[in-house]
């Protein structure tokens, strides 16, 4: 085919043949990747949705938001009560602790729900369902039904793994599982019925998770007309396992009220994955939306030399506007429930998605665009409706005109510490601030020079020169200390710092706090720890220690 008549093809479908790399370098799409994108994609026209979207303009936002809270890995947060991971019991303890110290909000990592097998996935940005939690959140003895006495020797087997720090998902499923199994047969089911079953799309949910219990994680194993989600095949796993179905349901129910408790003690922002896992229920249910053959990702950028393939596949965009986006809004309105605000993980994904083909190289993808203002419209409704504030992920590639329109509908944009030239005082009052993130190095990570020396051990190729420079930069914010043996000194000197920040909201991570080495993911690895790395200390040493209080008060002081 003619490159001309390519770009032709590629334009009609948003299919960008080039892109700008974070670097400032313009970067050809190889005609292989175009052509094999092109193929994924259906006849059909995105010229228009079924229906039109009713746009509020702006997302919710207080006037004069000013706050600072902490950012919380929520499966690392263990009390001495955790079955092995942090739960929304150990979120409603901290909230309380962090309220008496003048914090006003927790950021909590995705609870999205896991596909419910014997493997479970660690990582929460890999989920089976966005639109639904994840059993190992829940505290067991706060279940309506739960018998101490009964639970007591599972309880006893679980909370022996709050001495191991690696987290053993399995092994904890397997414990809740059972213990609400029990609780469910013990009579359970008489409050089994509730608003939630009243949703259709749980109705789907609790059909797919009785499914995979059956069948397992591989769809291919699946008898055809459930793997193809015929509403004769679903309507007859209902019949048959009913009671498995409501059990299901129940479960859902349970998790958010647990989340609901949590959150009226203190706000709590949520966060949105950027997408689902091929195997899981979001993946079955909306089957028809998602593309075969690729999956998304980032091209190369400063920290990730190679670039990223996430193993998520992408939604394609025309067939989303031509059922009018349901998955899309069923997905939103559920992360926004129980939340003060939304964190959406790489935002950039509403207006454009990095595609790269099967078999294909990151640096060899493509981008590709989304119905933008459709979508933008569609949070703005639903963050309006729960008087929920929306921040964007906008860290890596991004173009100026993402921020521009994120700031004209009143979306908080990620300031970064380690990122920022400027001073934290000139940043915009639309946004949130922290030091590092998830997936960039601790405050003691980065000055030990140990998260260095793990990347060179993994034989990732880290760009030496970048993070060089970085350390020096932070340790100059330290106050110039050249020690590798960190000091509180010097992260309350990070946070004091960062405390300055024009941002609406400021955040501090409990990582920092308890001057943790590790990052809980390291982009580009397959290490065990990645997001199974609980935090050092239970939570009632956490809430003893005099450093976490110290970057409370620092932070207090400094926001109005």
């Amino acid at each position: 085919m003619a490159t001309s008549d390519l770009k032709k093809r590629a334009a009609s479908k948003g299919v960008l043949t080039d892109y700008v790399d974070q670097t400032g370098r313009p970067r050809q799409v190889p005609n292989e990747t175009i052509e094999r994108i092109l193929e994924m994609m259906p006849a059909s026209s995105p010229a228009a949705a079924s229906k039109p979207i009713n746009d509020p303009g702006n997302c919710y936002l207080p006037d004069d938001l000013s706050t600072w809270g902490w950012a919380v890995q929520l499966y690392a947060a263990r009390s001495s009560k955790s079955w092995g991971i942090g739960d929304l019991a150990d979120l409603r303890e901290m909230a309380g602790w962090a309220s008496s110290h003048g914090a006003g909000t927790l950021m909590i990592n995705p609870l999205h729900a896991s596909i419910p097998v014997p493997q479970q996935q660690a990582s929460p940005y890999y989920p089976s369902s966005r639109a639904y939690r994840n059993p190992l959140y829940l505290r067991i003895e706060e279940v309506p039904g739960a018998s101490i006495g009964a639970t007591k020797e599972l309880a006893k087997r679980a909370m022996a793994l709050n001495a191991e720090r690696l987290i053993d998902r399995d092994a904890i499923f397997a414990l809740k599982m059972e213990a609400l199994e029990h609780i469910w047969e013990s009579g359970a089911s008489a409050d089994s019925r509730g608003s939630i079953e009243e949703d259709e799309t749980v109705g789907q949910y609790a059909a797919f998770c009785v499914a995979a219990e059956r069948y397992g994680s591989d769809k291919t194993k699946w008898p055809s007309g459930l793997a193809h989600r015929k509403p004769d095949a679903i309507a007859d796993l209902k019949r048959d396992a009913k009671d498995r179905f409501r059990f299901h349901l129940w479960i859902q129910e349970q998790l958010s009220r647990q989340l609901q408790a949590a959150s009226e003690v203190l706000p709590i922002v949520g966060d949105l994955a950027i997408g689902v896992d091929p195997q899981g229920a979001d993946a079955w249910m909306w089957q028809e939306t998602f593309v075969r053959g690729a999956s998304i990702g980032a091209p190369p950028d400063e920290f990730n030399s190679h670039g990223q393939n996430w193993g998520l596949p992408p939604m394609d965009p025309g067939r989303l506007r031509e059922i009018s986006y349901a998955p899309f809004i069923q997905t939103v309105r559920s992360a926004f429930q129980h939340t003060a605000g939304l964190r959406i993980d790489h935002v950039m994904g509403l207006f454009r998605l990095f595609w790269i083909p099967d078999g294909t190289d990151p640096n060899n993808g493509a981008y590709v665009r989304y119905p933008a203002q459709d979508l933008l419209s569609i949070v703005a409704l639903e963050s309006q409706g729960a008087r929920s504030i929306v921040v964007g992920e906008d860290l890596g590639t991004v173009e100026p005109s993402v921020r521009k329109e994120m700031a004209a509908r009143r979306m908080l944009s990620q300031k970064v510490l380690w990122f920022e030239e400027e001073d934290p005082k000139d940043w915009s009052p639309l946004s949130i601030a922290s030091v590092t993130t998830h997936d960039l190095p601790t405050i003691a990570g980065l000055l030990s020079g140990e998260d260095l020396r793990l990347q060179k051990e993994l034989e990732m190729e880290p760009n030496e020169e970048s993070i060089q420079a970085l350390t020096k930069r932070v340790r100059e914010m330290a106050g110039g200390t050249n020690r590798e043996d960190v000091e509180e000194d010097a992260i309350l000197a990070i946070h004091d710092r960062l405390g300055n920040a024009a941002s609406a909201v400021v955040f501090a991570s409990l990582d920092d706090a308890l001057m943790v080495e590790e990052r809980p993911n390291l982009p580009g690895s397959t290490r065990s720890e990645n997001w199974s790395l609980a935090l050092p200390v239970p939570l009632e040493e956490l809430f003893a220690r005099d450093l976490p209080a110290a970057i409370a008060q620092v932070l207090s002081e400094r926001r109005p």
